[in-house]
């Protein structure tokens, strides 16, 4: 079993973006929305984008794992999420961002998306 191990990783991930928007709450006062200030807005966007890809992302990889798929191609595309995942939540969360960092890391989660995707319909389909 591979792709725990990039979950459990991920979930390291997703608890310090939930921290860091609760760390801004607490400094700007604001219990719901964003109070308009940027980095808090940023903040939950990061976690939010986190909250809305990961978990599809890790569900088609461990179902292509589960095929059996190539373990090789599992590290890999796990890696890959982790890495993309930090380049997007650094991106976003800079005040002043860079927008290279927010469309790589997208760029490569929706590679993973998209290839785990196409993997498990060829294993499916072709055999």
């Amino acid at each position: 079993m591979i792709t725990p191990i990039y979950a459990a990783l991920l979930v390291f991930l997703y608890i310090f973006l939930s921290f860091r928007v609760i760390k801004l709450r607490m400094k700007y006062k604001v219990g719901i929305g964003d109070g308009d200030h940027p980095l808090l807005t940023r903040a939950i966007r990061v976690h939010g984008n986190f909250a809305e890809n990961v978990p599809f992302a890790l569900l088609l990889l461990w179902m292509y794992e589960s095929l059996p798929g190539a373990p090789i191609l599992v590290h890999l595309m796990g890696a890959l999420l982790c890495i993309g995942r930090l380049i997007h939540a650094y991106g976003v969360s800079q005040e002043k961002e860079p927008l290279i960092y927010r469309q790589g890391g997208m760029m490569i989660t929706f590679f993973i998306l998209c290839t785990t995707a196409l993997l498990i319909l060829a294993h499916l389909l072709l055999g």
